[in-house]
């Protein structure tokens, strides 16, 4: 795959399939009894189970056997990109040509077999890699492959037959050789993507085994308070988190939302959590904890990628919950007395988005008899009907003022069943995560 199969990319798109008269063997010896054993024999080789790199390499060899070449390479389609791509070396990356540009282009944009006698004849060659290599380039074919199902796979390229210059029989050989070589490569490479696709589905089912086990077994028990937590991922895994511990500072409260769902926010979440509990269990208050939390997640975590999360201790005593908030909101707090949600807004920028300066003082929320704090996460908020209107933060206020009396447990499944109808039976696009605490009435 190095020298002259490499130089031959370089250069103008063509349609031509010869440049240069090519010397012809007789039609009925194109595919003698030796040349139909070769390419049983090459049949035979390529059904043993390779990789795809192994693979590559017994197509390349193959070619050189049966068509009696010094050098073969072998160039894959990358569909998405529309490109050709062949491996020079180990340590170095690899070549990448558009469809139609080159000899090796035009073959896979027509799907043709394009032979060139003399290389340094023909203007669509560049020596280029000649030179630099030492190896010279005399004739090439160049040939597309094709699976059983009309897709492309790649390109052959074949240099240098050893006692002459390709001819028909050549051509007739290469075709054949193609054929198998082609459905070779087109089952490695799908078998290497279900092996792929399964080991991911590992990676994200092992995410999603973390992610669950990093949310609290229990709620605890607080006296005069009543608590419910609730978590739907979109996916396997989700991008929210959410806690409820009860630490010597008090009822650690969290919700958190990473940017997007899947696996790398589940592990954004799952991360801020590990270094929150920490930092609270070594003793840190409200300030120092959220501070070196948000410094923390902006140093690992990559551009674009943030956490909104509300954090926030309740004194079961005192009946406060001081909290602060990177980017989460609303946050409600339904007022029995005044029978109607107040909201509060973030008091910083989202968590992890940069380091903090100064930090904002925590907002100090006292629940009196019958209130409730209440979190939500944006897929609660932004669910849409079939005609694009957010569920909005006005439904779940009336929908916490008609339930008021009721359980939290009960308001969380009230609220998830009209979200479900007004999404009409959509899929559910976004995570959903609802933490919801009462102070009892009495």
């Amino acid at each position: 795959m190095r020298g002259g199969a490499v130089g031959s990319v370089t250069g103008g798109g063509s349609r031509e399939v010869t440049s240069l008269p090519v010397p012809q063997r007789p039609v009925a010896a194109r595919l003698s009894p030796e040349d139909l054993e070769s390419i049983l024999a090459v049949t035979r080789s390529l059904a043993a189970p390779f990789d795809l790199r192994t693979m590559l390499q017994e197509v390349a060899a193959s070619a050189r056997s049966v068509l009696r070449a010094e050098r073969a390479s072998i160039w894959l389609h990358d569909a998405r990109a529309g490109e050709l791509y062949v491996e020079v070396a180990s340590d170095l990356p690899p070549v990448r040509v558009p469809l139609g540009v080159g000899l090796v282009g035009a073959s896979a944009r027509d799907r043709a077999l394009i032979n060139v006698p003399d290389c340094y004849a023909d203007p669509r060659f560049n020596p280029e890699i000649d030179r630099k290599s030492g190896f010279r380039t005399r004739c090439l074919l160049t040939l597309p492959l094709v699976d059983h199902r009309d897709e492309l796979v790649g390109v052959m390229q074949v240099l240098n037959r050893r006692d002459g210059v390709f001819d028909a029989a050549d051509e007739s050989l290469a075709e054949a050789l193609a054929a198998q070589c082609a459905v070779a490569l087109s089952r490695t490479r799908m078998t290497e993507a279900l092996v792929a696709a399964e080991v991911l589905r590992k990676e994200v089912e092992l995410a999603a085994v973390v992610q669950k086990s990093s949310l609290p077994g229990a709620l605890p028990t607080v006296a005069s308070y009543e608590m419910h937590a609730e978590f739907l991922p979109a996916s396997l895994t989700g991008g929210d988190t959410y806690d409820l511990a009860l630490l010597p500072q008090g009822l650690l409260v969290v919700l958190g939302d990473a940017t997007g769902h899947g696996i790398g926010p589940a592990l954004s979440v799952t991360q801020m959590q590990a270094m929150l509990r920490m930092a609270f269990r070594l003793g840190a208050d409200l300030e120092t904890a959220f501070r070196n939390v948000n410094d923390a997640l902006a140093q690992t975590l990559t551009d674009g990628r943030f956490v909104t999360a509300f954090i926030g201790l309740l004194d079961p005593q005192q009946h406060v919950v001081r909290f602060l908030s990177g980017g989460q909101g609303p946050i409600l707090h339904f007022q029995a007395a005044a029978g109607a949600c107040a909201g509060y807004k973030a008091t910083s920028f989202p968590m992890g988005a940069m380091p903090i300066l100064k930090l904002r003082p925590a907002v100090e929320l006292p629940l009196a008899p019958g209130d409730w704090l209440v979190l939500m996460s944006d897929g609660v908020y932004e669910a849409a009907s079939p005609s694009g209107e957010q569920f909005g933060r006005a439904r779940v206020e009336a929908l916490v003022a008609e339930h008021r009396d009721r359980c939290p447990q009960e308001l969380a499944q009230s609220v998830l069943d009209a979200v479900r109808l007004h999404a009409a039976a959509q899929e559910q696009g976004d995570d959903i995560t609802i933490v919801l605490l009462k102070r009892a009435a009495g």
